[in-house]
């Protein structure tokens, strides 16, 4: 058994970067992949794989939440790579796991609404010439975005929610 101790830890640390990854393309794109939540899920699965009850578990928990998720998809209220993120983070997770995912990805999601409602208030930026720095750059875009009133990249959110959850559940 001491063979497969090293199986958690490391799907967790996978998870981590993956969340971080998603965070970086979220911003850039508004768009999560589908091959990215089939991974972050397999190791949600990979993480739990010494107790096939929490397995169990886990799928119910992440099952309910998909039903609950479609209705909130359905009204406009979520885009859909933020409900397929939930989903399969969910995945691995148990029940308390999963209400701790919602509740700091909610908190995170309004720390994100207020930077987002305060750039308002900040100048409109000037192009990002060649060769400026990727903070620059980002905020030129997101400025941009934020004049054009697009969606917020909820994915963020859904990430520090998600590696705040990895943590907490012991890497």
């Amino acid at each position: 058994m001491h063979v497969m101790s090293w199986i958690a830890p490391t799907a967790l640390f996978l998870e981590i970067l993956l969340l971080l990854y998603v965070a970086m393309i979220d911003i850039a794109t508004r768009l999560i992949r589908n091959e990215i939540c089939l991974v972050l899920a397999l190791l949600g699965s990979a993480s739990q794989f010494a107790s096939p009850m929490q397995v169990t578990e886990s799928l119910i928990a992440a099952t309910i939440l998909l039903l609950l998720l479609i209705v909130i998809y359905q009204r406009g209220w979520i885009g859909g790579g933020d409900v397929k993120l939930l989903v399969a983070l969910a995945i691995g997770l148990p029940l308390m796991g999963v209400i701790q995912l919602l509740t700091i990805t909610a908190l995170a999601g309004g720390v994100l609404a207020l930077v987002h409602l305060m750039m308002r208030l900040l100048p409109y930026p000037k192009l990002a010439p060649a060769g400026s720095s990727l903070v620059r750059r980002v905020y030129a875009i997101e400025r941009w975005r934020n004049l054009r009133h697009a969606p917020l990249p909820y994915g963020v959110a859904i990430a520090c929610g998600g590696i705040w959850t990895v943590f907490s559940q012991g890497l």
